[in-house]
């Protein structure tokens, strides 16, 4: 069995292979596991085009890259991404445990609210709760437990426009919200 170290945390990356790329090479080369909270490919017609969309190479990098990956669906998750994606995109969330801790993963469109995450959270005795889906990243501890969201690393919509990322060190005991660019520490909470 491999222990689990580190963890990087990722999600809206909406067919931005660029955006994956940047997050791979500068925070997630060196984690054990990476948790994506759904958006994959497609774009949303909500959403406007990334400047580098290219589904088709991001569903090549995902399908070859040699870090594990434990993802949901997302909202703009179609079928037809689910079938070019060798991961399973599980849903409305993911359930695991991680080196003693209880995860939840959900993409967010169902628990939009903070109220229905603290609800989900307590009903499954989450310690850690992931999910996406606003495309702005923000980090906070409720009731025993640690809410992330690693915001969009290629569809920002946070007001300042920075582009986002999450990376959880269950050694150093810390979640560190980056900006994709600066590789500036945004948030930052211990777990």
């Amino acid at each position: 069995m491999v222990k689990v170290m580190k963890i990087g945390i990722i999600s809206d990356t909406h067919g931005s292979a660029e955006a994956w790329n940047k997050a791979y090479k500068d925070f997630f080369s060196d984690v054990d596991l990476i948790l994506h909270a759904g958006d994959h490919l497609y774009h949303g017609p909500r959403n406007k085009l990334a400047v580098d969309y290219s589904p088709k190479d991001l569903a090549e990098k995902i399908n070859t890259c040699d870090t594990t990956i434990l993802s949901v669906r997302g909202n703009c998750d179609s079928d037809v991404d689910a079938g070019v994606l060798d991961i399973p995109l599980v849903s409305p969330y993911l359930f695991t445990y991680i080196e003693g801790f209880r995860f939840v993963v959900t993409h967010g469109d169902v628990t939009e609210t903070d109220e229905d995450k603290l609800q989900l959270a307590q009903k499954l005795h989450a310690d850690i709760f992931i999910s996406g889906h606003t495309h702005v990243a923000g980090i906070k501890k409720e009731n025993g437990c640690v809410f992330i969201n690693p915001g969009s690393p290629s569809l920002s919509k946070r007001s300042d426009g920075r582009q986002t990322i999450a990376v959880l060190d269950l050694i150093e005991k810390y979640v560190r919200i980056y900006d994709l660019y600066t590789k500036e520490v945004i948030e930052e909470v211990e777990i």
